[in-house]
């Protein structure tokens, strides 16, 4: 039986677990809030992935006036005016919207005033033009700890239900990044300092220099978002050298990540060819450092097809147990690569054999 004493007020949600709360209950209006760059806006298209039959809608509130949401209009047969909703909503297309007001929060408060029968339970309306019948809203902002600028009335307020969003761990987002080309090295660095993704309001995280905390003076920072911009950098690095590469880095998570980053890109040198080792994967050499294996355990994860599998479990039986387990239980939850791990007899034998790793 659950005490009084046991009940935890103000809980954070994860983005799905918001996304679940939207797609159920599509008349509530969500106010999604959580610090800067964890992903908040990218739950759009995700909503659009769920709803293929929807249109979706991104309003980018802090940049609108008040001509931006719709403008008076004369019907000169009734000698009256009316509102034209701007194109951007699509409501004038007849299809139930997914419509997300990014950073609601930093609207100014004319612009909210005038989205605010949007939020409505019963009749919701934008001017006067019904909203299509099953149509979602959601808004997003900040933390007012964040410092950025955020606030609401309390007529707003009323409105919404106010959800924080927790920040991704590390390993929440290497299974995101798993499945969306995100740079091996990249994910390896993640792996290797998972404190890149802790959040300033966690406890012990005062001392953090990788990430955003508004008592200090932070040029750039790591995040879900800067780390996606990261990988981008990654991904090219050949073409740049060293201190371009730095520069770079540093301008996209800030010195002390782009520094430890550099380390990992240095790691690749350690590595065996990939062609060599599969076809040489009980003799071919394993890296020494728990750094270069990291990148090659992500490297190998977005290389992997049913051609070199049973090869590279050879390999990858060399290893520490960790990143045998590691690799597998990422390949399993990779959605690109799930047919290549579950139709291998070599990988289900592993996964029989070493079911107390995982």
């Amino acid at each position: 039986m659950t005490t009084k004493s046991s009940i935890k007020f103000g809980k954070k949600v994860s983005l799905a677990e918001a996304a679940k709360l939207i797609l159920h209950t599509p008349n509530v209006r969500y106010l999604l809030r959580g610090e800067p760059g964890i992903g908040k806006s990218s739950l759009l298209k995700y909503l659009g992935e769920q709803l293929p039959d929807y249109n979706l809608a991104y309003i980018d509130v802090p940049n609108m006036d008040l001509g931006d949401i719709a403008m008076p209009v004369i019907d000169h047969e009734t000698k009256t005016t009316r509102y034209y909703p701007n194109a951007r909503f699509r409501l004038h297309e007849g299809k139930p919207c997914a419509i997300m007001l990014d950073e609601f929060s930093k609207g100014a408060e004319p612009v909210k005033n005038m989205l605010h029968p949007m939020l409505e339970t019963a009749n919701p309306r934008l001017g006067d033009l019904p909203i299509p019948e099953g149509t979602i809203v959601f808004l997003t902002g900040n933390l007012t700890t964040d410092g950025v600028g955020d606030s609401l009335k309390g007529h707003t307020i009323n409105r919404v239900v106010q959800l924080e969003i927790s920040k991704p761990s590390a390993e929440e987002w290497l299974l995101w990044a798993a499945d969306n080309g995100i740079n091996p090295m990249v994910m390896a660095f993640v792996d290797r300092f998972p404190h890149v993704m802790a959040s300033y309001t966690d406890e012990g995280q005062q001392d953090n220099p990788y990430i955003y905390n508004p008592k200090n003076m932070q040029q750039a920072v790591f995040s879900p978002r800067s780390a996606e911009r990261l990988s981008n950098i990654v991904d090219k690095r050949s073409e740049f050298d060293s201190d371009t590469l730095i520069a770079a880095m540093s301008g996209a998570v800030g010195e002390p990540a782009a520094r430890e980053m550099e380390a990992f890109i240095q790691y690749q040198d350690e590595l065996p060819a990939w062609d060599f080792l599969i076809k040489n994967p009980k003799t071919a050499p394993v890296p020494s450092t728990a750094g270069a294996v990291a990148v090659m355990v992500y490297g190998a994860m977005e290389r992997m097809d049913k051609n070199n599998i049973h090869p590279w479990m050879d390999y990858l039986e060399r290893l520490e147990p960790e990143w045998q387990a590691a690799f597998c239980i990422n390949l399993a939850k990779n959605k690109r690569k799930q047919d290549v791990a579950f139709s291998s007899k070599r990988f289900a034998d592993w996964v029989q054999a070493n079911e107390d790793l995982l």
